[in-house]
């Protein structure tokens, strides 16, 4: 039939007939044009599903698409486009899947996996290519109909209804990845790629959860159960606790790698708790002991980090740092033979318990103050001998002076010491002011010697030795025995330019100097070479006296240095007896006799330039202990008077027991009973408080 155009002819019913007869011959010519385009589209989507090569240009497929949506046949269109795909994905199960999930299977795991992996590529590469052919479609009908899925996600759920969904392929899809991830488990190196590609095919069908995550937290959790059961008995701490490290890091990078995201809690949590949370106690019973007593720094940091990971971990390490810090600190303080060093102790393991919390538990506030009660705990098991040698060594460190280390690292020992002295309880209101005067007495010495130096840059006349003073408040400090030495010109000099300055500062005050608490530091020449010898004031006037002489007698340096004979027995027997060896003696021998004679030693060599020769101290003596023992028993007594006076105000009248119950509840210290009374006794007899006369056993206060 010949086309023909509508012509106004000036004819109404004319015109209309050519109109209706146009419009009657369209739909026959895209009917004809549809099922020639269609088999031409059906024809290049075979040849993509198939992998041959497209007869027909791409541009010139798109824009038949495109044709057969301007002709309003979009739903045919989108239809049998849906069709296409659905019998190709049903051939492909039967192909390549049927005949390989059967019981006597062809394909082992792996090759099984391989295929599916190559399966999937596929279909993802051949639904792209589609989806460009039919973007016009996918752009304008399919987007215009919220219901429709897109060409992509009908893709998506042509592979998951009909492969995926299978259950023997997805059964033994899954069963081939849990295989693959056990075997790296265990060492072996695995095609990551290929897990990484079937995971994300499960996450991308959406039947990841369901399918695989279930089933591989299962595995995972019976795997690591077994693990840590036979790790903790097979290993020790150090070594299991790397391995949980290790484990988590293997695990951490498998989501990197190739797990979905969303695995990552469960599977740690699992881990955390399989090789952890179960272990808590056994860990710390087995191993945490072990690392302290070592100082293994690195595994104790380790330890920290890896119980905080878990429910109740940091509690439970918390209880067992306790109980240990007062175990170790409780032999310390009540094994007797230790009392020699058990203030050095002390301080050693308070700063490597401070360390370990710095260090290894992140200053974790809880950790510290559980240090502090274990030690307030350990340190009063055992009263008054603490508090007794803490001031002893007080004593030694501040007599030696810059002796035995600078002022900084005096200063330091001293803070410690402070620290330590604090656990103990209440020691008696004079004991502790007297230990605080110490401190202020040091405190007010450095002052003094800086307005000294000062005064000193104005004199006329200048020393060539540098002296320094401690001035020591009497009532602070322990008794000394004063004792008259024989000191050269020089500093006897010294002595009183020193006093001058202070007195004038201080008019009223007297000075008395203590050769004992002496020191200095003497250049000597040997053969060697020039040294420093770090000496006592008793050491230095020894020694210098061999600047006037090569060879003394015992009696000789006694008389020229007035010093004790006891004392200078310990002195000469440092010098000559000790490691470093200033002096020779003759006779040879460990201890200084009346007829030894000295002669200084020209060939002494030492590595270091500056040597500290320490001065042989005397040993305590039984009566100094008790002693020392007494007058903290005396500081006390005032404590205990205060405290019944104070109960007896209050209650007016109580029972001899109920007054020991509330002394005990109220004082800081440990007594005994028998003190107790004693004290009670006392204020009967001084009229604070009277006996019932009834009832003996009865007190009243006497206002």
């Amino acid at each position: 039939m010949a086309r023909t155009s509508a012509v106004a002819s000036g004819k109404t019913g004319a015109s209309k007939k050519l109109v209706i007869k146009n419009f009657k011959d369209r739909p026959k010519l895209a009917e004809n044009y549809t099922e020639d385009t269609w088999l031409k589209l059906r024809d290049a989507v075979g040849a993509i599903q198939n992998s041959t090569s497209i007869k027909y240009n791409l541009e010139e497929l798109y824009q038949a698409v495109e044709n057969l949506c301007s002709y309003k046949v979009s739903p045919t269109l989108y239809k049998q486009l849906r069709q296409v795909c659905e019998d190709h994905v049903q051939a492909q199960i039967h192909q390549c899947f049927v005949l390989d999930i059967k019981p006597t299977e062809s394909l082992d795991n792996l090759s099984f996996l391989k295929r599916m992996n190559r399966c999937w590529q596929d279909h993802c590469r051949q639904t792209i290519m589609i989806r460009s052919i039919f973007l016009f479609l996918d752009r304008t009908y399919v987007l215009q109909n919220s219901l429709l899925p897109s060409i992509w996600d009908t893709g998506l759920e042509l592979f998951r209804t009909h492969i995926v969904s299978d259950s023997g392929v997805q059964k033994r899809t899954v069963e081939g990845l849990l295989e693959q991830i056990e075997l790296e488990r265990n060492g072996e190196t695995i095609d990551r790629s290929l897990l990484r590609s079937l995971l994300g095919m499960l996450s991308d069908l959406q039947v990841y959860k369901d399918s695989f995550e279930e089933r591989f937290l299962c595995e995972t959790n019976r795997l690591y159960a077994a693990e840590g059961q036979r790790l903790m008995q097979d290993r020790d701490v150090p070594e299991y606790l790397h391995h949980v490290a290790r484990r988590l890091e293997e695990e951490n990078d498998r989501i990197v790698s190739y797990l979905d995201q969303s695995t990552q809690k469960p599977l740690i949590c699992c881990v955390e708790k399989q090789l952890l949370g179960e272990h808590l106690t056994a860990m710390l019973q087995k191993g945490l002991s072990t690392l302290l007593d070592e100082y293994r720094v690195t595994e104790l940091a380790l330890l920290y980090q890896l119980f905080s990971k878990v429910k109740g971990g940091l509690p439970t390490l918390l209880q067992f740092w306790r109980d240990y810090i007062k175990s170790f600190g409780g032999e310390i303080v009540c094994t007797p033979e230790k009392d020699k060093d058990m203030v050095q102790e002390l301080l050693d393991f308070k700063d490597k318990m401070d360390n370990v919390v710095q260090s290894c538990f992140a200053r974790n506030e809880s950790f510290i103050n559980a240090m502090k009660e274990a030690f307030e705990t350990f340190i009063n098991k055992r009263p008054n001998k603490p508090a007794e040698l803490i001031a002893k060594y007080v004593d030694s460190k501040l007599r030696a002076g810059n002796k035995e280390a600078t002022e900084e690292e005096l200063e330091r020992i001293l803070d410690k010491i402070m620290i330590i002295f604090r656990f103990i309880h209440e020691c008696g209101a004079a004991f502790t002011s007297k230990l605080e005067g110490m401190f202020k007495d040091m405190e007010l010495s450095k002052d003094i010697m800086i307005q000294y130096k000062q005064y000193m840059q104005n004199q006329s006349e200048p020393s060539n030795i540098e002296l320094t003073v401690n001035i020591l408040t009497m009532g602070y400090w322990p008794s000394y025995t004063p004792m008259e030495v024989h000191l050269p010109s020089e500093m006897v000099k010294l002595q009183e330019v020193f006093k001058l300055f202070y007195l004038g500062k201080h008019s009223g005050r007297k000075l008395q100097w203590q050769p004992t608490l002496g020191h200095a530091v003497l250049k000597a020449e040997f053969k060697e070479g020039k040294k420093e010898l770090q000496v006592s004031l008793f050491q230095t006037l020894v020694v210098l006296m061999f600047n006037e002489g090569e060879d003394f007698s015992m009696e000789e340096i006694r008389t020229a240095t007035g010093i004790e004979e006891g004392e200078l027995k310990r002195t000469l027997q440092s010098l000559a007896c000790g490691k470093a060896r200033v002096l020779n003696k003759n006779p040879r021998g460990k201890d200084v006799e009346d007829g030894d004679r000295f002669n200084f030693n020209n060939d002494f060599k030492h590595k270091l330039f500056r040597i500290k020769i320490n001065q042989i101290q005397m040993k305590e003596t039984v009566e100094e202990q008790v002693s020392t023992t007494e007058r903290v028993f005396q500081d006390r007594q005032y404590q205990i008077d205060a405290a019944v006076v104070r109960i007896m105000k209050m209650r007016k009248t109580l029972s001899h027991n109920l007054l020991v119950s509330e002394l005990y509840n109220q004082l800081k210290f440990p007594v005994k009973p028998g003190d107790l009374k004693k004290r009670i006794e006392s204020l009967i007899d001084r009229e604070y408080m009277e006996r019932d006369k009834e009832t003996p056993n009865q007190y009243h206060y006497v206002a």
